[in-house]
């Protein structure tokens, strides 16, 4: 149960964070957004390090600073496609295909988790699709570009799950600070081949903040949930992040739901309780 309970808060959590990287990046470079958010981050790592045990291997770290490299770029994809394409296609074909590859790769690396639970993260996925649907007709604005641009970051989210999960638990949350470690290295080395300034605007700056703040605290959660419980299920679990965006975008942006997203948020309650047992 614990697992999943790390999972779902890490989907809130990064979904939160996504919400508030696409308004920044509404007013800035994508590239610009992510790499000072991530910036910002580190001295909450440093805190979470420093306070939650942990030993880890170079193996652990080594898995940390690849799962910083592909996460990096997969904000950067998914911000880019936010920003110049439609949420109601972005969202669903990013979310599934990151949910898609860790489950995958849970299943080849380690034994099932049971009918039920598995049943739990198809369902998830399901119900990732259902709660990002947006505008009717949507897809048909949607060039191939925007289209190939969700689904890689779909597939770099998806690698960053995978790699992420194979840190054991005993690491404490030294591989989270790794993929900081890397993103940031990544990131500023992207920005400086583009020419991409990173002085951000007050207005943005704030949102860039909060992004950046959250996105290293789902990161800890899910290695917490997948230092726990079975890749396949956290993982599918995590990716229900499109949730808590929608949401927030009823609240703040006084977006509608609409009855298939209602339906959505219901597959998502029912894949909990399904993949908790």
């Amino acid at each position: 149960m614990l697992p999943v309970v790390f999972a779902a808060v890490s989907a809130v959590t990064f979904g939160t964070a996504d919400f508030c990287g696409g308004k920044a990046s509404q007013r800035a470079d994508p590239i610009a957004v992510t790499v000072v958010s991530q910036i910002l981050s580190l001295p909450l790592l440093v805190v979470l390090v420093l306070v939650v045990p942990g030993t880890p291997s170079p193996l652990d770290l080594g898995w940390g600073l690849l799962a910083g490299i592909a996460g990096a770029g997969g904000v950067i994809l998914l911000y880019r496609a936010l920003a110049t394409g439609v949420m109601a296609v972005v969202a669903p074909v990013t979310a599934i295909t990151a949910a898609i590859v860790p489950i995958v790769a849970g299943l080849a690396l380690a034994h099932s988790p049971g009918a039920v639970a598995l049943s739990g993260a198809g369902l998830a996925v399901v119900a990732i699709g259902l709660v990002s649907m947006g505008e009717r007709g949507a897809a048909r604005r949607v060039s191939g570009r925007v289209l190939t641009m969700a689904l890689a970051a779909g597939l770099l989210f998806g690698v960053f799950f995978a790699l992420l999960g194979q840190a054991d638990e005993s690491a404490g949350m030294w591989p989270v600070l790794a993929i900081r470690v890397s993103s940031v290295t990544f990131g500023l080395a992207l920005a400086a081949r583009t020419g991409t300034r990173l002085r951000l605007g007050r207005w943005v700056f704030g949102w860039t903040v909060a992004a950046g703040l959250l996105d290293a605290a789902a990161n800890a959660f899910f290695l917490a949930a997948a230092g726990r419980g079975h890749l396949s299920v956290v993982s599918a679990i995590a990716s229900l992040y499109p949730a808590s965006t929608v949401l927030l975008a009823l609240v703040i942006d006084r977006e509608r739901l609409r009855p298939v997203q209602l339906a959505g948020l219901g597959f998502a309650a029912a894949a909990l309780v399904l993949s908790s047992v």
